[in-house]
């Protein structure tokens, strides 16, 4: 397409035609603020063939009814009703279709109904405003209306994780709340209740019964608070040199009965660790608890520890079901429980804090298989610098091919 001088010296001349021009593209922009409005709820095309094959069959479609119409309208009328499809094109389209009926609708308008017909050229200089204006516009509007479109989406994808992250949680919430507040509900009732008489043994049954209700409620809650602070980056932590056996003591302890089954090979002169105590004892509590939850009877959790350059390693190995390789990553989902052989409550937030709380001390919480079956989890964190008059490494607890090699192994009484 092409102007020619003599429709270039007449541009001045034009103003009539282009005032009625603009006041056709000032409806457009109104059209088109109304489209904006109503597209979260516009149907849309199928990406691909289907955007352009619309734009293909809208452009001649429009072509052979505004011919028939010819004497009737002006050029003006026609490039409004190029724009309208265009707009129809980008709502119903994308960008892709809608840019091809801009080219389309161009060569049309040029070859069709722009003086001299059947050229690609342009004689009047309005004609060549007319139809520069309504290139601009097109394309603008195309532009606009696409990225118009993407918004509602993106904002929706939040919008349905957060949903499926509450429906979760409240399903969750809604079961897994429910065992230790009826039992800690039924124990105080017995208790209080003047129509049933208890003997001492009983009653120190229901307070058990009570307190374990009430420690796991705690740890539920704790739980939800740690995922809570995490998220919101507000988690305090202060890792220094701490001496892991010592941790581990603690954070058996914190499990009670349960895990004096638990069997530990942690060397005697395995150096310190960098991280924060508290935070550690949680994290392996929760790794412990986890896999105490899916051993099987006979088959105690096994704690092993080793030196790996600058860092230290604790596998903490289980012999139950295990988890195929393929949902190693779905383990540390928040409210994620993959199968329902546990036999403790719990919301599925164990592993989830306990990998980020992990991270959180420059460490890593990864899942690996156990040799005969079963799920072993490798805590990594950093070693303790060691003095400055230090030799070397010591010898003990280096990691050959597994933690463990060559241990000596004791069981918690």
């Amino acid at each position: 397409m092409d102007a020619s001088p003599q429709a270039i010296g007449n541009w001045p001349n034009a103003g009539r035609s282009i005032r009625a021009a603009l006041l056709g593209v000032s409806l457009q922009v109104s059209a088109v603020a109304g489209f904006l409005i109503a597209l979260p709820r516009s149907p849309r095309l199928r990406r691909g063939p289907s955007g352009y094959a619309l734009a293909a069959a809208l452009a001649p479609l429009l072509t052979l009814v505004l011919a028939l119409l010819r004497a009737q309208l002006t050029l003006t009328t026609d490039v409004f009703a190029f724009l309208v499809a265009v707009i129809a094109v980008a709502l119903l389209g994308g960008l892709g279709p809608a840019l091809l009926e801009v080219v389309a609708g161009l060569l049309l308008l040029t070859f069709y109904f722009t003086p001299p017909t059947q050229r690609l050229t342009i004689a009047a200089g309005d004609s060549a405003a007319a139809l520069s204006l309504f290139a601009v516009l097109a394309v603008v509007m195309s532009l606009l209306i696409s990225k118009a479109a993407h918004r509602p989406g993106q904002a929706a994808r939040p919008i349905a994780e957060a949903d499926r992250m509450r429906t979760t949680l409240l399903a969750a919430l809604s079961h897994d709340l429910r065992t230790p507040l009826a039992g800690a509900k039924a124990a105080v009732s017995g208790l209080r209740s003047p129509h049933v008489q208890l003997t001492a043994a009983d009653h120190e049954d229901l307070l058990a019964t009570a307190d374990e209700s009430l420690d796991l409620l705690t740890h539920l809650v704790t739980s939800l608070l740690d995922m809570n602070r995490l998220q919101a980056g507000a988690l305090p932590v202060s890792p220094r040199p701490a001496d892991l056996q010592e941790i581990i003591t603690r954070s058996l302890a914190s499990l009670g009965a349960q895990a004096r089954a638990v069997i530990t090979g942690i060397p005697s002169d395995l150096p310190p660790v960098m991280a924060d105590p508290v935070i550690m004892e949680r994290v392996i509590a929760n790794v412990t608890a986890n896999a105490l939850r899916y051993s099987p009877d006979g088959s105690p959790p096994l704690l092993t520890a080793c030196t790996r350059r600058d860092r230290i390693e604790l596998r903490v190995v289980d012999h139950g079901p295990g988890v195929p390789e393929a949902d190693w990553g779905r383990i540390f989902l928040p409210f994620q429980r993959l199968d329902g052989t546990g036999t403790t409550a719990g919301v599925g937030l164990g592993l989830t804090v306990s990998r980020s709380l992990t991270e959180a001390m420059r460490g890593t919480l990864k899942p690996e298989g156990t040799p005969g079956g079963g799920l072993t989890m490798a805590i990594s964190v950093p070693a303790a610098p060691a003095p400055s008059h230090a030799s070397g490494p010591p010898a003990l607890g280096r990691c050959l091919t597994r933690c463990g090699s060559g241990r000596t192994f004791t069981r918690r009484r």
